[in-house]
């Protein structure tokens, strides 16, 4: 063999080895790499799948998996190489108790989640999140009470407005309505409340301020804790009563039909009592089994998010997909929850959830998309900055947005009584 031979055979060795370690190198890269970002990044949805209250976690469901569906087919977390966002679902029951055993195996055994969101139920809301606290796992919620972020909690984000800031914003609007499609305003009325937390949450704000301040007289007060067993004690006080409103707030939707049931049986609904709600339950589709179109028509409720303008493809979709007649907030609300963990992780950078919870207190998103009014961004007691209202009201059988104007799908009108 000659001299250039075996020099150009020793070049040809060397390059094949340089280009297989370089090859191996890159290939090693590549695959660290690929070990560094995770394949998926688990987000939980803790929410009542069994019991009295199984419908709202239902729905909601479908809002976490239409979210994580739009999110993946749009290439996932960016920042974590494209990672996909994996739900994980969890029964919390129908009780506290249930609720909070859900929670302690929750983060017992999905150590890998990055964020959660649920309960429905502020009750059930409180329960959780004394366990998610301490497991440091950042959870959104839209339940309503106060105390959710009254606690000094570092780990909760509550999209919704509070209860009270829901009273506060809903009523005067309210009075004005009567107001201009009557020619007066109601001066007494009557609440009928379960004792959950949403609505002692309400009630407070509603008796300590808000009642004097539209110039209502409480003449009927009456509390009852769910299941409703027979609404007819309630509903005869409000008949010897006969205010000129009626403040009606359940939270579970077989205690709406029996409230509303014994109201016409009383001859009282269909606009006779202006009847409004703090809660969506009144108007869920489950309400049109029992009840006939006619009986639920002009009822408003306060709720803290809805289907509304700029809403419409997601409204077709769960139409399409679910075969569900509207969109109530817990859909609207979970699905824009799985845009706002997305926004967290693509700003952290980290499927840990420290840093997704650090990024939900420093995030600012500019304004909401799927919630009313304000921003994406938090207050010091994780309450969403400048979170709004929409007011519902059952049209012909359908539950519309009314309030406010720039998302009302509908204008609103008022029952006159009778």
């Amino acid at each position: 063999m000659g001299q250039e031979k075996i020099r150009d055979k020793n070049s040809k060795t060397s390059l094949t080895r340089r280009t297989v370690l370089s090859g191996a190198a890159a290939m090693g890269l590549s695959t660290m790499a690929r070990a560094q970002q995770p394949a998926e990044v688990k987000v939980g949805l803790i929410v009542p799948l069994s019991g009295i209250y199984t419908r709202p976690g239902q729905v909601m469901r479908m809002g976490a998996e239409m979210g994580i569906e739009h999110i993946n087919a749009q290439g996932g977390i960016k920042s974590l190489g494209g990672a996909k966002m994996k739900l994980v679902v969890i029964d919390c029951g129908d009780t506290t108790e249930k609720a909070k055993n859900a929670a302690q195996r929750m983060v017992a055994q999905e150590t890998d989640l990055v964020a959660a969101t649920g309960s429905y139920l502020s009750s059930f809301t409180l329960a959780v999140t004394e366990v998610t606290e301490r497991a440091q796992l950042p959870v959104l919620t839209l339940s309503y009470s106060d105390l959710l972020t009254d606690r000094g909690f570092k780990f909760i984000f509550q999209t919704a407005a509070p209860a009270s800031v829901q009273s506060e914003l809903g009523l005067p609007e309210l009075m004005k309505l009567a107001q201009a499609a009557s020619g007066k305003r109601p001066k007494t009325v009557a609440m009928l409340m379960d004792n959950t937390a949403t609505s002692v949450a309400t009630a407070k704000a509603l008796k300590e301020k808000l009642l004097a301040q539209e110039g209502l007289q409480l003449v009927v007060e009456e509390v009852w804790t769910p299941p409703l067993s027979d609404a007819t004690p309630l509903i005869q006080k409000v008949r010897s009563a006969r205010p000129d409103l009626l403040l009606f707030m359940p939270n579970a939707v077989s205690d709406a039909k029996l409230g509303l049931e014994k109201i016409n049986e009383f001859g009282l609904g269909q606009g006779k009592i202006p009847t409004v709600s703090f809660s969506i339950t009144i108007a869920e589709p489950d309400m049109l089994q029992s009840v006939t179109p006619e009986v639920v028509q002009g009822i408003m409720t306060i709720v803290a998010n809805w289907g509304c303008k700029g809403h419409e493809d997601i409204i077709a979709e769960l139409k399409a997909k679910y075969k569900e007649p509207w969109p109530t907030q817990n859909v609207i609300s979970t699905y824009g929850d799985m845009w706002l963990m997305k926004a967290a992780l693509e700003k952290s950078g980290k499927a840990d959830r420290l840093a997704v919870a650090d990024a939900f207190r420093t995030m600012d998103g500019g304004p909401a998309k799927y919630y009313p009014g304000g921003q994406l961004k938090f207050d010091e007691k994780g309450r969403r900055v400048g979170a709004g209202v929409v007011i519902v009201q059952w049209q012909n059988g359908v539950p519309v947005t009314v309030y406010p104007s720039d998302l009302a799908q509908s204008s609103p009108f008022w029952p006159k009584k009778s």
